[in-house]
């Protein structure tokens, strides 16, 4: 039986970036009327990434600010389509990419659990029967029925991790969410990583604490410039990124 979960095939993905960027609207209107044309040079964001995550399987991606892992997760989540290669995933994932993401601030916690669940495909019935646990795995007691614009970034956290580990993933995404909740949850969520691992759910894991990557991942890789310089165990990894900031080389 094929138990590969993802599979990275020559992937690169760029963006087009403005060399000299109007300071405000006016200027950039300005300069179109004019036919002023804007001067763009390309970034890539990845380059040639191949990569093979197995069921069940912990993978840390790990690298300085800016080196794509974030980019990497949003690809293999369908929210960025690479320009080449092709990316293939087996299963249900749950991402929590960005703070807030599928979250509507203007609404309550309560609003924002049904909302965040039924984009994850989970029916009515379904979250009714999860929203105790939900409620109560987040710690948010009667802050549930006040608007998200009202919580703290941990509070949000909170709310989005307990939603996602809810819905019997068979991936999860995690772009260090857990860095701004508290020591206590975040205990709580190490615990449910690792039952998460036991029940075979293939986890990608992003962070720069490198305790964490070595406790909870399997494997991990390094990445710097889009590229990945280094792929081994999650303490190999660890160990090599560990270095190569001591020398100033990422």
């Amino acid at each position: 039986m094929n138990d590969l979960t993802i599979k990275i095939t020559d992937v690169s993905l760029k963006y087009r970036l403005a060399r000299e960027r109007p300071k405000t609207l006016q200027e950039y209107i300005v300069q179109r009327l004019k036919g002023k044309r804007l001067n763009y040079e390309d970034f890539w964001a990845l380059r040639d990434i191949n990569l093979e995550i197995r069921k069940g399987e912990t993978l840390g991606l790990i690298g300085p600010n800016g080196a794509g892992k974030s980019t990497l997760l949003k690809v293999i989540a369908g929210i960025l389509i690479p320009v080449v290669g092709d990316v293939t995933v087996n299963g249900k994932i749950a991402p929590l990419i960005e703070l807030g993401s599928g979250f509507n601030m203007e609404l309550t916690g309560k609003e924002n659990i049904y909302l965040n669940s039924s984009i994850l495909g989970l029916s009515r019935k379904e979250i009714d029967d999860r929203f105790e646990r939900i409620l109560a795995f987040s710690e948010l007691g009667d802050f549930i029925y006040s608007p998200l614009r009202t919580y703290s970034s941990g509070m949000v956290a909170r709310l989005g991790f307990s939603i996602a580990t809810e819905v019997d993933p068979d991936i999860l995404i995690i772009d260090e969410i857990l860095s701004v909740g508290d020591e206590h949850f975040r205990e709580k969520c190490d615990e449910r990583i690792l039952s998460f691992k036991e029940k075979g759910v293939t986890i990608l894991f992003v962070s720069h604490n490198m305790p964490d990557i070595k406790k909870l991942c399997d494997k991990a890789i390094c990445l710097k410039k889009g590229q990945i310089v280094f792929e081994g165990t999650s303490a190999d990894t660890a160990d090599f990124y560990m270095e190569q900031i001591s020398k100033e080389k990422i």
